[in-house]
């Protein structure tokens, strides 16, 4: 089962906000969801974003991987830059036990 972390649409026709929810890849995308993060309103001036960081360093370290858009939504929350650190340490173990 691949993991994605991805927005979910929401809200009235011409006025969306999303909520940043952890899915299975071959679910909808306004469908079924693991478990939600945070929301992304990009209406406000300047965008509303609030993810909470725990519960994604959680699935970013279970391997969930984030889609571009949510790439991007984490690094401007800060989140993304001690996601990378996580991966940079589990790295040089992996690498360890395969030689």
């Amino acid at each position: 089962m691949a993991v994605k972390i991805r927005l979910k649409r929401m809200g009235a026709k011409k006025k969306p906000f999303y909520r940043v929810v952890v899915a299975d890849s071959r679910s909808p995308r306004d469908g079924r969801f693991i478990e939600e993060l945070g929301y992304y309103d990009p209406l406000k001036d300047p965008a509303e974003i609030k993810i909470d960081a725990e519960k994604a360093q959680k699935w970013l370290a279970n391997g969930a991987q984030p889609t571009d858009t949510v790439r991007a939504l984490l690094k401007r929350a800060g989140i993304e830059k001690a996601a990378k650190a996580a991966k940079a340490e589990e790295a040089p173990a992996a690498e360890s036990v395969e030689a």
